[in-house]
């Protein structure tokens, strides 16, 4: 399963009860690119990264990284798109600081906040979204695409795949 969305969106939320229900650890993706630094691993060992994560039988990634999005599409039986507005996504990223007082959480999550961080949440639905659309489109394959635009939609979609991955 691809987890997707912009910051603040939930992937982590999300991305974490389906991976309890299906009984595989998470993978987050910013813990894979950034090191306890902030240095990026280079693109190359990202990819490669990658395409080990989602060679496995059984996989959860959360993270947006456009660039790498068809080795996840490729390989994804299901992909979950966190389309929210950004004001939610932005109390999101609030919510987190307030929860985790910066810096890396021991999940591997990054809780960075600079001003082109808040930026890029504000732009995304506008700038990103719509890459993010076209690469489902191209490389989605057979994969079952969920696009969800709200908290509560996003809630009621983790449900039902828990239930029907427990079944």
């Amino acid at each position: 399963m691809a987890i997707i969305g912009c910051g603040g969106s939930g992937k982590t939320t999300v991305g974490r009860r389906l991976a309890d229900a299906i009984g595989t650890q998470i993978t987050h993706l910013d813990a894979e690119f950034y090191d306890d630094e902030w240095n990026k691993l280079p693109a190359d060992k990202f990819a490669a990264r990658q395409e080990e994560l989602v060679s496995a039988d059984t996989w959860v990634i959360d993270g947006n990284y456009a660039s790498t999005l068809p080795i996840r599409l490729r390989r994804a039986t299901h992909v979950v798109f966190l389309d929210l507005p950004a004001r939610t996504c932005l109390w999101g990223i609030a919510q987190r600081r307030m929860r985790y007082r910066g810096g890396q959480h021991t999940n591997g999550v990054y809780d960075r906040i600079t001003w082109s961080f808040i930026t890029y949440i504000w732009g995304y639905r506008r700038e990103m979204a719509p890459r993010v659309r076209a690469l489902l489109a191209e490389h989605g394959g057979d994969a079952q695409v969920h696009v969800v635009t709200s908290r509560r939609a996003a809630n009621r979609l983790a449900t039902e795949l828990e239930r029907a991955a427990r079944t």
